[in-house]
């Protein structure tokens, strides 16, 4: 009779732990593709820290995921370029540094490119590889970029075009290892990535002389250096998210993850 009360209390117990384990509260992200690389990797370690926090992101794009957040389909939206007017009713959080990094085919000798040249071939007014200085290449030059719901489409418009549409030529992608991909297998393609998707493959090329490298975005010195953003509702903010961000900006072990990743610590302590 002992036995079976015992039994039964212990059964009791792991009844009511199983609740307790499924009660992890669920945090909802959506946005950036260039910044999915190191948010993810700040979600593990942070969901590590908090055992009952659990992150579920889509990376859908920057732009699409500001409209989550305006719209109350997420709580937290990546971004990769800074605040619009459209953007009404969010607060945006500089979190770390990234640069847009400007992708060739190792096929391809080119390994500097002029703001002006690259202007020039995503406008359309340069389609033939024999007329930018620096590769060998006589061939129709083949560009891709980014489509309207990422972020880093606007950031290159900014940056790059003045504002003004890419032309028609330009293949527009809805990831950035899409367009890895398609400068891995395109010996005349161009492309643009964060620096979180560079890898073997492609051939990264100095803009102005500057390399896309971690040091030259530090101090701002790559041309297309940028933030990465962490944009919130403006009403009824979530607290755990602030928290979340205020270790990802500022903790030194977050700034340890950030740079594994592929980012730039910013602000973190020790960087």
């Amino acid at each position: 009779m002992k036995r079976k009360l015992i039994a039964g209390v212990s059964a009791a117990l792991m009844a009511m732990a199983v609740p307790a384990a499924a009660s992890a509260k669920d945090l909802i992200g959506s946005g950036s593709v260039a910044a999915q690389p190191v948010l993810e990797a700040l979600f593990s370690k942070y969901e590590k820290l908090h055992h009952n926090l659990h992150f579920i992101y889509t990376a859908n794009g920057g732009n699409a995921g500001v409209q989550d957040v305006q719209q109350g389909r997420s709580m937290f939206a990546g971004q990769a370029r800074p605040p619009l007017p459209s953007d009404a009713g969010t607060v945006y959080i500089k979190m770390y540094l990234d640069g847009l990094c400007i992708d060739v085919n190792p096929a391809n000798s080119l390994s500097n490119i002029t703001i002006a040249n690259l202007r020039n071939i995503y406008l359309g007014n340069t389609t033939n590889w024999s007329d930018v200085p620096g590769t060998t290449r006589n061939d129709t030059i083949d560009p891709f970029g980014r489509d309207t719901n990422g972020g880093t489409y606007n950031f290159f418009l900014q940056a790059v075009l003045n504002n003004h549409p890419p032309g028609s030529n330009v293949t527009a992608l809805t990831a950035d290892g899409l367009v890895i991909n398609a400068v891995q297998q395109n010996d005349n393609a161009v492309g643009y990535a964060g620096l979180a998707w560079q890898g073997n493959g492609v051939k990264d090329v100095k803009v102005n002389s500057i390399p896309c490298v971690p040091s030259k975005i530090k101090s701002l010195r790559y041309p297309l250096s940028r933030y990465i953003w962490l944009v919130l509702p403006q009403a009824n903010r979530s607290r755990t998210i602030e928290k979340f961000a205020d270790w990802a900006r500022t903790s030194h072990t977050a700034g340890k993850i950030i740079a594994k990743a592929g980012g730039v610590p910013a602000f973190n302590k020790g960087f």
